[in-house]
């Protein structure tokens, strides 16, 4: 099916000029979500457009309202102690959708002084049965953004200190309005529909809400940049692995957050190193906002993921290490080939020290120095007793390595022709691998590397040393 190659972003304007957000990140086939939109223009429209692959397009026009009247509605307010910024603005306009397939959208929005903005949605799908699941990390999204002048890492005044303990749904993104799936997730959707396969899409939010859609899955992917996780999604993720369910993270420092989604999803909670604020933090510790290793219910996420967060940031070459392993087949890599700049610009490790499936495959083996420490990012696989492979890349680069330095991705870190296409070879093979079912009947068993990887390496971190590390992150 053609493509619509007019889907980018041309001028975006002053912050002010057009934004808009949409009171639902996901809706099934068929349902309707509300538009809020604020403008400086008298009038506006929107256009819907379904990314995907589409022979390098990249998206699909499937919608366009009428020209509407706009209005300026102002810039939000700063709410309570958890210092929230909403929008409240009123809804502008429905955006029906029927007829769309299940995917991902932004729909541009268009004042008539030509000033342009993105809003996601997520049409989702009722199930995963038979497919791969791509797994959209909305409270990712809204943890970094920093409309309004608040995120969960800053305040008004740039300080960490004053930064938001709890941010909402109901406001525009910063910037063009979805840099973090354009960054991070696009690059894996594009190619997993180029592959052709038998796909479906959801959220953090659906997950918690307790759709089923895993079940019955052949895999589920988390795209790139997934840091901000439930309790109840980890607990999802993790029963569909121990079914039978691939999993893939194809990025770092992921599952490091536990958060609460409250107000019907639409506010993510995360006290972070102010934890002892949570009004949580002794009636349920469990669902206490801070990080998943951190007290006072310690489960690091290292149990689910096979890696374990080691630090930001680095820059350092991607090291292979295990070059005939399945995943590696047809890149050409040999044992210690170097692929500049893969490994950023943050890193997991594995690290025994802390809770760890066994046996674990080392795939990559990166010496990196994060913050003057040595120390080495590893990209692992392992198999779970339910028949499950699950795969870690160890490094946050590894999805926008796939469009890395082309017309949509020109923020390259250096990372040339070479490694793109090793890592678009890697993820082919992990994808259409994961694609056929449980990996553990079908792919060879992994190899326990982990001790003789380790065995002679000085520069390996104690768990207290990598736990010191990454607290210190807490502010990037």
């Amino acid at each position: 099916m053609a493509g619509d190659p007019d889907w980018r972003i041309r001028r975006t304007g002053p912050d002010e000029a057009i934004e808009g957000y949409c009171d639902r990140a996901s809706v099934l086939p068929g349902e309707t979500a509300g538009l809020h939109v604020s403008t400086t223009g008298d009038r506006f429209r929107v256009t819907a457009y379904r990314m995907g692959w589409y022979g390098g397009a990249l998206a699909r026009r499937v919608w366009r309202s009428a020209w509407t009247r706009g209005h300026d509605q102002g810039r939000g307010r700063v709410a309570g102690d958890t210092r929230t910024v909403r929008a409240d603005w009123r809804r502008s306009m429905t955006v029906p959708t029927e007829g769309w397939p299940e995917g991902v959208y932004l729909l541009r929005l268009d004042s008539e002084r030509g000033h342009q903005r993105y809003v996601p949605l997520v049409v989702r799908s009722a199930t995963g049965a038979g497919r791969t699941v791509l797994v959209h990390a909305t409270p990712t999204w809204q943890a970094y953004n920093r409309w309004g002048g608040y995120s969960l890492y800053y305040g008004e005044d740039g300080r960490y200190e004053s930064r938001s303990l709890a941010v909402s749904f109901d406001r525009p993104y910063d910037a063009t309005g979805m840099e973090k799936f354009l960054v991070h997730e696009r690059p894996v959707v594009a190619l997993a529909e180029r592959l052709g396969l038998p796909l479906a899409y959801t959220t953090h939010g659906d997950l918690e809400n307790g759709h089923d859609v895993l079940s019955g899955a052949s895999a589920v992917i988390f795209l790139g940049h997934d840091e901000y996780w439930t309790p109840g999604v980890r607990q999802t993720v993790a029963g569909a692995r121990d079914a039978g369910v691939n999993l893939a993270f194809l990025g770092a420092n992921t599952c490091y957050r536990r958060v609460r989604l409250e107000d019907d999803g639409r506010t993510v909670v995360c006290y972070k190193t102010a934890v002892d604020l949570d009004p949580l933090v002794r009636r349920r510790p469990s669902l206490a906002t801070t990080d998943f290793r951190a007290a006072p219910k310690a489960d690091p996420e290292s149990s689910l993921v096979g890696v374990y967060y080691d630090g930001y940031p680095v820059d350092a070459p991607f090291v292979v290490h295990e070059p005939d392993h399945w995943i590696f087949a047809g890149t050409g890599a040999r044992r210690g080939d170097a692929f500049p700049h893969l490994v950023g610009v943050e890193y997991d490790r594995v690290n025994t020290d802390v809770p760890t499936p066994r046996p674990l495959q080392i795939l990559a083996h990166s010496p990196v120095t994060c913050v003057g420490r040595p120390s080495f990012a590893d990209a692992a696989y392992y198999t779970a007793p339910g028949g499950a492979g699950v795969f870690a890349s160890g490094t946050m680069r590894w999805a926008e390595t796939l469009m890395a330095g082309t017309r949509d991705l020109p923020r390259a870190h250096g990372i040339g022709a070479r490694t793109r296409a090793f890592v678009t070879t890697a993820t082919t093979n992990l994808l259409k691998g994961f694609a056929e079912g449980p990996a553990a009947g079908r792919m060879p068993a992994p190899d326990d590397n982990v001790r003789r990887t380790y065995r002679r390496r000085a520069a390996a971190q104690t768990s207290s040393e990598s736990i010191a590390t990454a607290r210190n992150s807490s502010a990037r």
